[in-house]
């Protein structure tokens, strides 16, 4: 992968954009995209729409989520001390200790820690329980007061676990929200390789908003675009890691190729043209059984208007709604080929 397509990724991961507040991550998307793109646009929603060929009757959307887990300001007691709430799937014992950034008054951003009572001070059921609730839990930006606080955070305000990108070894990189910038960046990366293409459909690359709270923007979108076909990008769970349960997920490994989801809700005339297309471009793939399919993008676009057929492309990733999610980046390269290659084969009419 060369620099210029890891920088993005690194830029976007970077980004603080927990679901409802996915501007900042968007117009990052925006400004790489529009080199590969014959059209750009940002709907009601705050979905990014980048569009190839849009004249061709045949339409068809492919989709990574742009929004990530976080946290919002709740209520500030008298000395200052900020009690939150969730945005989306947060892991309540993962918090404590942690750094964490927030969108303050006019965009600043406002740094804090979250703090909990001290191990000493816990009777032995406290330290057997762990978080119970996230009000165990407040943080601290070092206000002396109510008044101080809510001046630079007022209620309601976004934010996110503060947490660098770092590079690991074999390829292997680790970041927040790789849930689901990674499939926004597969996303982006295979209209980037069908730009010089001859293509029989419209290519609807879609960077969608609220996923974590309900798959309102894949929805919303897709209703618009009205596509034929759709091929949604998501993160799953890896099983090569001391707590992968494979019985549960497949063995899905990092570095094992992009992950085909199959099962009643994905469509056997798109998963066939996936595997014909990993098949002739000698990428391996990893299978996925899935027997509901309705915890990603997907599920909306299937749902969309008379339906669509649709197809779940996956990559696999370690820790998932953490602070230190892993990725391949390897595997990022073969799910961008595997999705261009397939759209590059697909016929004027599906």
């Amino acid at each position: 992968m060369k620099q210029e397509q890891i920088n993005f990724l690194r830029d976007l991961c970077e980004s603080i954009t927990p679901s409802g507040w996915e501007t900042p991550g968007q117009q990052i998307v925006a400004r790489y995209v529009e080199q590969y793109a014959d059209d750009v646009s940002i709907d009601c929603h705050g979905n990014l729409h980048a569009v190839l060929n849009p004249k061709a009757k045949t339409r068809v959307i492919i989709d990574g989520h742009c929004d990530e887990i976080g946290l919002m300001t709740q209520y500030v007691d008298e000395k200052g001390f900020i009690y939150i709430q969730p945005i989306g799937g947060v892991n309540l014992q993962l918090l404590q200790g942690e750094r964490v950034v927030f969108q303050g008054v006019d965009g600043t951003l406002v740094k804090g820690v979250i703090g909990r009572k001290a191990l000493h001070l816990m009777t032995p059921k406290e330290r057997e329980e762990g978080v119970k609730d996230i009000t165990d839990l407040w943080v601290d930006i070092g206000s002396k007061s109510a008044e101080e606080t809510l001046a630079i955070l007022p209620l309601g305000s976004p934010g996110v676990v503060e947490s660098g990108w770092r590079e690991l070894r074999n390829g292997l990189v680790s970041a927040r929200a790789l849930d689901d910038r990674a499939g926004v960046f597969v996303v982006i990366d295979a209209l980037r390789r069908l730009k010089d293409r001859d293509l029989n459909v419209a290519v609807h690359a879609v960077s969608a908003t609220q996923e974590e709270l309900g798959l309102l923007g894949a929805s919303t979108a897709a209703f618009g675009i009205d596509p034929h076909a759709g091929i949604a990008v998501d993160g799953t769970f890896a099983s090569d890691d001391p707590g992968g349960m494979p019985k549960k997920t497949s063995n899905i490994k990092l570095g094992g190729g992009p992950v085909v989801g199959v099962g009643p809700a994905y469509d056997h005339k798109l998963n066939k043209m996936l595997f014909s297309a990993a098949e002739e471009a000698k990428i391996d793939i990893q299978i996925q059984p899935r027997n509901r399919g309705n915890g990603t993008d997907a599920f909306a676009i299937r749902q969309t208007r008379a339906g669509v057929p649709v197809a779940q492309i996956s990559i696999p990733l370690r820790y998932m709604h953490s602070a230190v999610e892993v990725i391949s980046l390897e595997d990022l390269d073969n799910c961008s080929q595997l999705i261009a290659d397939t759209i590059a084969m697909m016929p004027e009419e599906l």
